[in-house]
């Protein structure tokens, strides 16, 4: 008696998979602030209480969790424009997460804005 078995394996067909590596990897300033929004997220919905707690459930320092946060400072526009950064299809996105963070420390928005500007023109992005 012989016994077959079928099945069907899902992944990407080949010429899918290529052309998703040569679009390139989304920036790291654009997965960081996504964390953030999720992390205050969490907060607001009480599945987390404080900053120590979220560093307790992400295996993160509290500082480190704190630098995350401080980039859901930024104006609504910057943030809008970071999280839709186009991906970079070699090397790193010129846009660090430290120099947000410097941006993210100014208290006026009309601040932060112009130094955006500043921050894109010298990076020569759109």
């Amino acid at each position: 008696m012989t016994l077959e078995v079928q099945f069907q394996l899902r992944g990407k067909p080949r010429a899918e998979r290529a052309a998703s590596v040569n679009r390139g990897r989304l920036p790291r300033i654009s997965q960081v602030l996504a964390l953030a929004i999720h992390f205050e997220d969490l907060i607001e919905r009480g599945e987390a209480k404080d900053y120590a707690s979220l560093a307790r459930l992400s295996c993160l320092s509290r500082e480190r969790v704190s630098q995350i946060v401080r980039l859901t400072y930024l104006a609504p526009d910057i943030q809008v424009e970071l999280l839709y950064l186009p991906p970079t299809p070699t090397g790193r996105c010129p846009i660090s997460e430290t120099s947000m963070r410097k941006i993210a420390n100014l208290l006026s928005w009309t601040e932060q804005r112009t130094e955006w500007a500043r921050a894109k023109a010298l990076h020569k992005l759109a």
